[in-house]
């Protein structure tokens, strides 16, 4: 089984998160940028993150195998702090850069004036950038954020099927399902949706233009629910074909729409590899 997470802060995750990951058959990853819990101050912590996401990460989760990817922006929660508005200037410097597969998250935290003008404005430039976003749904009233997201879409002029609307539930896929955009959601051990939630609206819906994600950020969370969806999806009489199609061929087919996929397996560097003179290995690596 070939999995590929579609939407997963692994800047969150420990290096044991990774062994699991891989061993549990995910080969692929995509990061995107979101708020660390403690608000940042200032542009250049944003930076300092966005270089880590196009650099320190994918050499990380290289050494066990894993593609890491990510998509850049200015995340909706902290578009509501004027200290970071500025963050919007530089992203033009990012979007282009290898591994940059879409742009996002954006979208709604509070749907705030801040929060519509942030959206609107990276909207533009994922048109400009030929790329592909992500956006962010609220945690609270999620129907009226949703439609209002996709208003927003729509009025952007980005084409639906260049969009994927993440955070989903039973309650919101119709409207996103109807819109065109990609439906995405998020597998969490209490929260969102669970797996066998997520087979019921898969026997709805089918799986056509949906993506299924752990997110796993700081929060309780668990790198290994893509795998126990497919693995729920299995046991409810999915083809091992249907497994393939959501959590491996939907992921490569909507980031592919940026250009710059790379989803084949990775080689781990060699044992003595380092990233701007850092390694994650610890002690000597046994011989085999």
């Amino acid at each position: 089984m070939r999995i590929f997470d579609p939407h997963i802060h692994m800047t969150s995750r420990t290096t044991d998160d990774y062994e699991a990951m891989h061993a549990a058959g995910v080969r692929a990853v995509v990061e995107p940028a979101f708020w660390l819990g403690q608000p940042r101050t200032g542009v250049g912590s944003f930076l300092d993150y966005f270089d880590s996401l196009i650099g320190w990460e994918p050499f990380r989760a290289a050494q066990f195998g894993i593609r890491h990817h990510c998509t850049i922006a200015l995340n909706p929660k902290e578009a509501n702090d004027p200290r970071c508005a500025e963050v919007l200037q530089h992203l033009p410097r990012y979007l282009p850069k290898d591994g940059v597969v879409a742009v996002g998250e954006i979208g709604y935290d509070s749907m705030t004036p801040e929060e519509d003008e942030a959206f609107a404005a990276q909207l533009q430039l994922a048109i400009a950038h030929d790329l592909p976003a992500l956006v962010h749904t609220p945690h609270r009233d999620k129907a009226a954020g949703v439609d209002r997201t996709l208003a927003v879409v729509k009025e952007s002029g980005i084409a639906p099927e260049r969009v994927v609307v993440d955070h989903l539930n039973e309650v919101t896929v119709r409207q996103v399902a109807d819109s065109g955009c990609w439906m995405g959601f998020s597998i969490y051990p209490d929260t969102k949706m669970d797996e066998r939630r997520m087979v019921a609206v898969l026997r709805e819906f089918g799986t056509a233009r949906l993506l299924v994600n752990s997110a796993a950020d700081w929060g309780r969370s668990d790198p290994l629910k893509t795998r126990k969806t497919a693995d729920a999806m299995l046991a409810a009489g999915f083809t091992a074909e249907d497994v393939d199609t959501v959590l491996w061929r939907n992921p490569v087919a909507f980031y592919g729409q940026s250009g710059k996929l790379e989803p084949a397996d990775s080689e781990a560097p060699g044992a003595d590899a380092t990233y701007q003179g850092n390694s994650v290995l610890r002690g000597a690596r046994a011989e085999v």
